[in-house]
């Protein structure tokens, strides 16, 4: 596959991406408002709380699907039909056993919830009824949607998200309505995630059906085939301990703070969390359209080619984590203030340790794509590690500092394996370089934001950047911000960094030849 049509397929993932995200954004945010107002923060604590344990019970899904995803990419490179049919067949048999295995898990862990919920007044058949409509959600992705993963490995993700978020737009809409304007609101916000899911199922396989008319699955057949490909196995084996260490990072923090606070709190941590992991779904989805592209880059075994596609992603990565994070610190209390109000602000600490986690999970993604397009999955060790460095720092630290703590102990864990083992074991396992050609590139990338980042500040001493009373002020400065910033380490990077220079002479090739 050709650079310019790795590009073309990559940016229109990233486009489509990018519009959806937006509008979703908007509505998630009028949606929690509305939620609070009209329901109360503890019963958002409590559909927070639901989800956390059922993200548990999604562990079972072991990884299958990005070893699926990394089986698929040599057979649709060649067009074996044959071949991606017998693997999406091994992943149907596989879910199928899977959503088994959740459904018996879901059952056990419902006895605990008078424990689990013993802190809330509200009545437990909320938290049954939450928990159970979220549960027949997950288990229509084991049941019915398993096939979509081709979409994303052919670089369709753009098809994928048409099918998706059309749906989930009209549903987060009808809640809000009903929310906000019938008794029982809740009862209504719960049967409609039911109606939502039912009509994703309906437009995921519809889609699939329309690009694929080819791809016939048999779980049965697929039963007998997984023993033909026993990478699959190898693979799904290696993801389940990142799997893990994924849910611990993404779903303890909430019952751990549960655990030391209140709902209400976790409503409030989660407040901030709908931001950043916001942010972060954005760059995972804007970058999952490229997954597919360095697959076949890799296929193809150009080294040269490899790495300067590495630093072209670093280098956009890193301009957009430094620009998000050095909004997030100035402008999501005022923001928060203006959305909710004081009630739900975090004290500077909390919100600088969030910053910290947030800009490593911003700049994870690159080597990650490389970990997965190479099928480098092996280490372990280094999962279960960051699990238990990030379980048991949280709840040691917590148990004395309180939130702080758990944070604290969620960043150290981030810092170890994310920021330090993962980018060694990229470049000796997959790369094949030098540690410290990306200790130069990331050097290079730290300079200039120092430069730029300080420059900012001194511009802060005579100008109250983070001091704004209304939303126009906030998109103003905002938007001035970013504009310069952006402007200022772009510039700065294209003098000192390859990479940079590579990532806008290639944009401006594509959008010049198109």
């Amino acid at each position: 596959m050709s650079d310019k049509s790795r590009t073309a397929k990559s940016l229109k993932n990233a486009r489509i991406a990018l519009l959806y995200y937006c509008i979703n954004l908007i509505l998630q945010f009028f949606s929690r408002k509305v939620f609070i107002d009209y329901l109360g923060a503890e019963l958002l604590g409590l559909n927070a709380t639901a989800t956390n344990l059922l993200q548990f019970l999604n562990l079972a899904e072991l990884g299958i699907n990005s070893a699926i995803g990394y089986a698929l990419y040599s057979p649709l490179a060649t067009e074996d039909r044959k071949a991606v049919c017998d693997i999406i067949s091994i992943q149907g048999f596989l879910y199928r056993r899977i959503a088994w295995i959740i459904i018996g898990g879901a059952l056990i862990l419902m006895f605990f919830f008078p424990f689990f919920f013993q802190k809330t007044e509200l009545p437990l058949g909320y938290a049954y009824a939450t928990f159970g409509v979220l549960l027949i959600n997950a288990l229509a992705g084991y049941f019915f949607n398993y096939r979509q993963i081709i979409l994303t490995a052919d670089q369709k993700e753009y098809k994928l998200n048409n099918a998706i978020q059309r749906i989930r737009l009209v549903k987060t809409l009808l809640q809000i309505l009903c929310i906000a304007t019938m008794a029982y609101g809740y009862i209504w916000w719960l049967a409609l995630e039911l109606i939502g899911t039912v009509g994703t199922v309906w437009s995921i396989n519809s889609t699939v059906r329309k690009e694929y008319p080819w791809l016939k699955t048999n779980l049965i057949q697929g039963k007998l085939l997984r023993h033909e490909y026993p990478h699959i196995a190898t693979k799904t084996k290696q993801l389940f301990f990142r799997k893990i260490s994924g849910y611990v990072f993404s779903q303890t923090s909430p019952l751990i703070i549960y655990a030391y606070a209140s709902l209400t709190l976790v409503a409030i941590y989660s407040n901030y969390m709908l931001i950043i992991t916001g942010i972060v779904v954005l760059l995972k989805a804007v970058f999952n359209g490229i997954d597919a592209s360095i697959g076949n880059l890799i296929v193809e075994n150009d080294k040269n080619k490899i790495l300067q596609v590495f630093r072209e992603l670093f280098s956009s990565r890193f301009l957009i984590a430094t620009l998000i994070c050095t909004n997030v610190v100035l402008f999501i209390n005022p923001f928060i203030t203006l959305w909710i109000g004081k009630d739900y602000l975090l004290d500077p600490l909390a919100l600088y340790l969030l910053v910290g986690i947030l800009y490593i999970q911003s700049m994870r993604t690159v080597v990650d794509l490389y970990l997965n397009a190479y099928g480098l999955f092996h280490d372990i060790w280094a999962t279960i590690t960051e699990a238990v460095l990030n379980i048991g720092l949280s709840i040691l630290l917590g148990y004395y500092w309180g939130l702080h703590g758990i944070l604290s102990g969620v960043l150290i864990s981030l810092i170890v394996i994310v920021f330090l083992w993962r980018p060694y074991f990229l470049f000796t396992q997959g790369l094949h370089e030098k540690l410290s050609t990306y200790i130069d590139i990331y050097s290079r990338h730290i300079l200039a934001a120092g430069i730029i980042i300080t420059g900012l500040f001194i511009l802060s001493r005579w100008w109250s950047i983070g001091s704004v009373t209304s939303w126009t002020k906030l998109i103003l400065h905002a938007s001035i911000v970013t504009i310069i910033t952006g402007i200022c380490l772009t510039g700065l990077l294209y003098r000192i960094e390859p990479g940079m220079r590579n990532f806008i002479h290639r944009i401006y090739s594509f959008i010049l030849h198109k």
